[in-house]
């Protein structure tokens, strides 16, 4: 009886060729669509999954209050590390304290390369279950020991064997190479985790050992068995972070944030984990879901608008003897045929838009051939969306009473028509959204694009990482940067214009609010050449004097948001008591976009840097070729840092980088809006058909009697456009409601115009109207007395 359905069912593909190319075509889309979604979604929840400990690793953070606002941060003192192990040691298997992950220069001959990497105790390898190919782990209680990923082992030592061979760390240290770990995936947290350097060689590690202000570290910590990680946060809660309450003010609280929330649940406001990117997962999931629907629907509306074409089949059928589950049985067979066929086809689809699909999202997806949960979730799918399509034809097609079949006095009746329209009205609410979805995230993005960053990004370069050779004789490099005509001003400074990364709190002025003793500045060593450099503007005072040294040494600029905050009418000229200093400010600028362009301008503090600081930034002569100016710069960059890998980024790049979560995010919204319109068009165009067919002899007499093109166009273009309108109706509020909802995440965001909801209706009109006149237009243009002869 199977083989029998199933012969009936490719026999009725093979007739219905048209009918049957929409079908597949809109399900394989749509599983194409559902499966790569489902690969993205995959690789999220499996992020950090490569580590054995994964369920009972967590990071240890702190919330302070600064500015009236809850901060959360992985940052901590060195001291706490100790303080968890002597006081809370039951809590813990292990403890691990870590640098950030920083940039450093290792060097193996004439190897020589800038590499990410981290200090950490000798516990993080087993901690984080790192694979260890050659040596061991435990080799970091070494100190002149250093420990290498496979790829960065590979560039430095080629195929000889790395083990205890020498390197240069930084031009200043030599580490002898003590173990080699696989490399980590991309989808993990640590996958920068280029070399591991012993603890023990952090620079001024014994100075910070004490040190309870000073939050520049990272702890990482394994629960011990049977600990609760949620209970252990609650426990630790109330540390002491400062053992003479000299922090209290800012009323600080430990806690534990696990790994298996550290990717997706990495948002914190206002001292609340407020989610991340679990938000884009479920929005993706619902797109994706929605898709699939989208292409059950076009099967749905094309099946049961060709009801009466049918209707004598199953009169027949029934007058011999079929039973209804038997008629069930044979349309659900050929559903799950259109879906198998239809399967085929998208992995296929799959299989040429991945590449695409990897450069938009910023991933390395692959189809998991070998995976069965991978077989049994497409397989599962392709059953799910047959039944799901094949569900109401059948039901439907099966209840025809044979008698009225027969006797030709079956009639499809007005309400046959009302699901179909139903179907095609949430088909395009749907396809509306997305529309309307995609054109906010974009126009957010431009917004914040188009914000005043505060300086000049064209032609501003940043190396980092300066070692002695640089920052030791920096005058003189500077001018023979500038004697090569491809520079026009360079300046040093602890961070780039696209980061903030260091915030002071001990700050003191004549009418501080001692009620809000907690006010916190981002701060920002310079060398006096920074504001020509960078271009600065500023709206009151004057810059860091450029002529003898030591000029303004105890002078502050400050920005807007700094100004403002420390309540001055006239910040000119008033003084600041700092780390023992008092310093006069001379000057403010504009607030500079450091850090999120979709966040307010930080609190900022520029000051002339009494010590070493690790950044060059300088400025290409606009006049210049980019290219030539890059060459004559390395030339005089390997003058003074011989066999030093020469490696720049460019400020306009790093700003645009910004913007990548949200512009990927926008991307891929496009990419699933325009499938989800064609899915919707391929309804459309297949119930444009039919009714053209339907009403061929209508047309004709109409035509006979006068009737134009136009009407006959209007006749059946119509209908679709008042539906499309209901969809309107009914997609505007919702798609209101959920990107209004999104923008809530950004302070510094765009307003909901009233011409996105007018651009995305017209655009869902005009697609109705191009995709139904085909049909329209030719059946209107047919010989009328070749429309009347096909009865």
């Amino acid at each position: 009886m199977l083989r029998n359905h199933l012969k009936i069912a490719l026999r009725n593909l093979i007739r219905n060729k048209a009918h049957s190319f929409i079908n597949i075509t809109g399900l394989s889309a749509g599983m194409a669509i559902t499966m790569l979604i489902g690969l993205w979604i995959w690789d999220e929840l499996s992020f950090d999954k490569y580590h054995q400990h994964y369920n009972t690793i967590a990071q240890v953070m702190q919330s302070q209050t600064i500015n009236d606002e809850v901060r959360s941060q992985v940052q901590v003192p060195i001291p706490l590390g100790e303080e968890l192990r002597m006081t809370y040691g039951s809590e813990f298997k292990r403890v691990v304290m870590s640098s950030v992950t920083e940039s450093h220069i290792l060097a193996a001959g004439e190897n020589k390369f800038v590499k990410t990497g981290n200090y950490m105790e000798a516990g993080a390898p087993d901690l984080f279950a790192l694979k260890m190919l050659k040596g061991t782990g435990k080799s970091l209680n070494d100190p002149a020991s250093i420990l290498l990923s496979q790829s960065t082992a590979a560039l430095l030592f080629g195929n000889t064997d790395p083990i205890n061979k020498t390197l240069k760390f930084d031009d200043e240290q030599s580490l002898t190479v003590t173990g080699i770990y696989e490399d980590l995936p991309r989808n993990t947290t640590l996958n920068n985790l280029l070399f591991i350097v012993p603890w023990k060689l952090m620079p001024k590690l014994e100075k910070n050992l004490q040190n309870w202000g000073n939050n520049g570290w990272q702890i990482y910590v394994q629960m011990a068995d049977n600990v609760d990680v949620d209970k252990a946060s609650l426990k630790i809660r109330d540390a002491k972070l400062n053992k003479d309450n000299s922090e209290e003010r800012f009323k600080p609280a430990i806690f534990l944030h696990p790994m298996s929330r550290w990717h997706l649940y990495s948002e914190f406001k206002n001292g609340v984990n407020t989610g991340g990117r679990i938000q884009y997962v479920w929005l993706f999931g619902i797109i994706g879901l929605f898709v699939l629907l989208l292409a059950c629907i076009n099967f749905m509306i094309l099946s049961t608008a060709r009801s009466e074409k049918r209707a004598k089949e199953v009169g027949i059928r029934k007058a011999i003897g079929s039973l209804r589950t038997q008629l069930i049985y044979q349309f659900f067979s050929e559903s799950l045929l259109v879906a198998f066929i239809s399967f085929i086809f998208s992995l296929l689809l799959v299989f040429l838009l991945l590449p695409f699909f990897n450069e938009v999202a910023g991933k390395k997806l692959f189809i998991l051939w070998a995976n069965p949960v991978f077989w049994i979730t497409g397989i599962g799918f392709s059953l799910i969306s047959g039944i799901i399509a094949g569900s109401y034809p059948a039901l439907y097609l099966s209840g025809f009473q044979p008698v009225k079949v027969l006797k030709g006095t079956f009639k499809a009746g007005r309400l046959a028509a009302v699901p179909r329209r139903v179907l095609v009205v949430l088909q395009f609410a749907v396809s509306v959204i997305l529309i309307i979805g995609t054109i906010v995230v974009f126009r957010q993005i431009q917004y914040a694009r188009s914000r005043p960053v505060g300086y000049s990004r064209d032609g501003l370069i940043n190396i980092k990482n300066l070692t002695p050779d640089i920052y030791q004789h920096f005058a003189a490099f500077r001018e023979d940067l500038i004697r090569t005509g491809a520079v026009t001003e360079a300046a040093e400074s602890s961070a780039p214009v696209t980061e903030s990364n260091n915030e002071q709190s001990n700050f003191d002025w004549q009418g501080r609010d001692v009620n809000s003793n907690n006010q916190g500045f981002a701060t920002v060593g310079v060398s006096k050449e920074y504001g020509k450099t960078i271009g600065w503007h500023f709206v009151d005072g004057r810059d860091y004097q450029t002529g003898p040294e030591g000029a303004d040494a105890l002078a502050f600029v400050v920005n807007e948001s700094a100004a403002k905050l420390m309540g001055f009418k006239n910040p000119v000229g008033e003084t600041v008591r700092w780390m023992g200093y008092t310093f006069h400010i001379i000057g403010v600028a504009k607030d500079m976009v450091m850090q999120s362009p979709f966040d307010p301008a930080l609190p900022t503090i520029f000051y002339m840097a009494p010590w070493k600081v690790n950044v060059l930034n300088i400025r290409i002569n606009p006049a210049a070729n980019a290219a030539d100016a890059l060459k004559k710069i390395e030339q005089v960059y390997k003058q003074y840092n011989p066999g030093q890998p020469f490696e720049y980024k460019f400020a306009s790049d790093e700003y645009a980088r910004k913007f990548d979560v949200e512009e990927r995010v926008g991307k891929l919204t496009t990419f699933f809006s325009i499938l989800a319109i064609f899915i919707s068009c391929l309804g459309l165009f297949g119930m444009a058909s039919f009714m053209a067919e339907q009403c061929t002899k209508e047309i004709g007499i109409r035509k006979v009697l006068g009737a134009s093109v136009l009407n006959v166009w209007g006749l059946l273009s119509r209908e679709f456009v008042m539906l499309v309108l209901a969809a309107l109706l009914i997609a505007t509020p919702l798609a209101y409601y959920f990107m209004h909802s999104w923008l809530q995440r950004y302070q510094y965001r765009a307003d909901l115009s009233w011409w996105i909801f007018f651009a995305a209706a017209a655009g869902a009109l005009l697609i109705t109207i191009l995709t139904v006149s085909y049909q329209s237009i030719k059946a209107a243009l047919m010989d009328p007395v070749q429309s009347l002869k096909t009865e």
